[in-house]
């Protein structure tokens, strides 16, 4: 499961990153998270082109993770819990393919987790989950500005509205 030194990494996009990336860094064995773009055809894509809904990137999360403190299968169901993904290429206000809910797998035991967790969830919800999972192919990091968004700008509208209630009722 893409090991390196004791670490794995898992990618998902489920609308903005920045909502993401502030609950997965809340998670404990979560080592780091960057927010960035995958699932498109332009190379090293900027904020602004994946804007435009031309490069076919989602907005997407690199999770660095600890597997002897939390395994893939849990990092899995908080995806499931920390947004809607029952709503096609929509979450909340924010609406464009760039929000699509994705979960890229690395390799083919990410694969089947994946599929396992999936049919497992939707047992929680009435409508049909619309996420994808696909392949990784390329994660390109956003700008610097994007990473660690909530935690330098909390008093933004933003993350005041929309990031800050979701990290109160995770540690509710």
């Amino acid at each position: 499961m893409s090991e390196q030194t004791g670490v794995t990494k898992a990618y998902f996009a489920g609308g903005c990153f920045w909502c993401l990336e502030a609950l997965y860094e809340r998670i404990p064995g979560v080592i780091a998270v960057r927010s960035g773009f995958s699932g498109g055809s332009t190379q090293n894509p900027s904020y602004e082109q994946v804007c435009t809904g031309t490069t076919g990137h989602a907005e997407t999360i690199e999770i660095t993770f600890d597997p002897s403190r939390i395994s893939y299968r849990e990092i899995l169901e908080w995806f499931w819990k920390f947004h809607d993904p029952t709503t096609v290429n929509r979450q909340g206000a924010d609406v464009g393919a760039q929000y699509r809910s994705v979960i890229f797998y690395t390799d083919e035991s990410q694969r089947e987790l994946a599929q396992q967790s999936k049919s497992a969830a939707q047992t929680g919800f009435d409508s049909p989950i619309v996420t994808s999972i696909e392949p990784l192919r390329a994660f390109w990091p956003a700008e610097t500005w994007h990473q660690g968004y909530f935690d330098h700008n909390p008093d933004a509208p933003y993350c005041r509205f929309v990031i800050a209630p979701k990290i109160a009722k995770l540690k509710s």
